[in-house]
């Protein structure tokens, strides 16, 4: 029997993007194993295994997280390791490069931390380059990583396009007029509000300070808006202080983690994205197959989804003027939400599952025979 070995930072990046593919495995009669930051139990996977990685680069913990998956490498003999996240990619295929007998590595990059300017931009590109020797697949969302992937030769095989891991289409749907209307004063919001949205862990990558810098900045203007914010993180305490400070606490609604976007995005008038740094987001990918116009910063990612003047608006990241003048426009012409959502749920169904599927098991080699 084959074995594949999935590995990610943590097991919630492998729930949240990848069961459709240890499913794929384990149709075919593969043995499906896991190894993420905790032991906890994956659809789909007969075995799950700790490997101790912390987020500092250079600690200590990720050489030993090197030295364990090199035991469990050895020790299972795998077939195909199918390596995600920068930090657990680099650590499986370094402890890959220390090895006689080699996996195959199928590398999927959601996203590089760096761009191809600074001195910073190192730190990240020098070990993405000695890991390329073990690369034999390298699978990218993005033209900007393809870019760069082909300028610093960052595999020895294949660099393969893809349109991210997939979402599910068939949930993520505007709902009826009326059907809307209902819900959303079953959650306690008026028609007349305006509801823009912004679902991502709070952390200073996803920059949720400069939106509330933003809204603060338009809310003079826009007496009717609600701004929704979902998830968790380690700058959630400080966003729910920034927001007081600006005195814009009764107009932003922290959700905290919710279970069902997909019932929540339709309810919502437009999509907000403040991110520095993507690959290619899956909430932006949802909230626009549900119909909704964005407002996102202009880094990669964001523009392999949203075309500026068709499907919403780009602004410079970190400008907080003119995001604040994009949540204005979209606030104040129920039209171009209309006209932008339309085409911006057309846009979302090159990212469905259905389109990136074949793709991806085709890099793997699931579809060959």
């Amino acid at each position: 029997m084959k074995k594949v070995l999935f590995c990610a930072s943590t097991v919630s990046h492998i729930k949240n993007f990848h069961l459709p593919y240890l499913r794929a495995f384990e149709e075919r009669g593969w043995e499906v194993w896991v190894a993420a930051g905790t032991a906890e139990p994956v659809p789909f996977a007969g075995h799950v295994v700790e490997l101790p990685f912390c987020k500092r680069l250079m600690s200590p913990r990720n050489l030993l997280a090197i030295l364990r998956a090199r035991r469990l490498l050895k020790r299972e003999g795998f077939d195909l390791v199918s390596a995600h996240t920068t930090l657990a990619g680099a650590v499986i295929r370094a402890a890959v490069l220390t090895m006689r007998k080699r996996p195959r590595v199928a590398y999927t990059c959601h996203g590089y931390l760096f761009s191809d300017k600074g001195v910073r931009k190192w730190i990240y590109l020098l070990p993405e380059i000695l890991c390329a020797r073990v690369t034999g697949t390298l699978m990218v969302m993005n033209r900007e990583d393809r870019a760069l992937a082909r300028k610093y030769h960052l595999c020895r095989g294949r660099l393969v396009p893809i349109p991210g891991m997939g979402f599910d289409g068939a949930r993520f749907v505007p709902l009826p007029a009326a059907k809307r209307l209902e819900n959303r004063r079953e959650q306690g919001f008026l028609d007349s509000e305006v509801l823009f949205i912004y679902a991502a862990e709070f952390s200073k990558r996803k920059n949720q300070r400069l939106l509330l810098e933003g809204f603060a900045k338009a809310l003079p203007e826009m007496p009717r808006a609600k701004l929704l914010l979902a998830g968790n993180g380690e700058e959630l305490e400080n966003c729910r202080k920034f927001a007081q400070k600006l005195q814009i606490e009764n107009a932003v609604h922290f959700l905290g983690s919710v279970a069902d976007m997909a019932a929540l995005y339709p309810l919502c008038d437009a999509v907000v994205s403040t991110s520095r740094s993507e690959g290619l987001p899956f909430h932006l990918m949802e909230a626009m197959s549900c119909g909704l116009p964005a407002a996102v910063s202009d880094i990669k990612g964001h523009r392999e989804l949203v075309d500026a003047g068709k499907t919403g608006f780009l602004f410079p990241s970190e400008n907080g003027d003119l995001l604040a003048k994009a949540l204005l426009e979209l606030y104040n012409s129920p039209r171009k939400r209309t006209e932008y959502g339309k085409a911006a749920r057309e846009k979302s169904r090159g990212f469905t599952l259905e389109a990136a599927a074949p793709k991806v098991l085709a890099a793997y080699g699931l579809l060959e025979k």
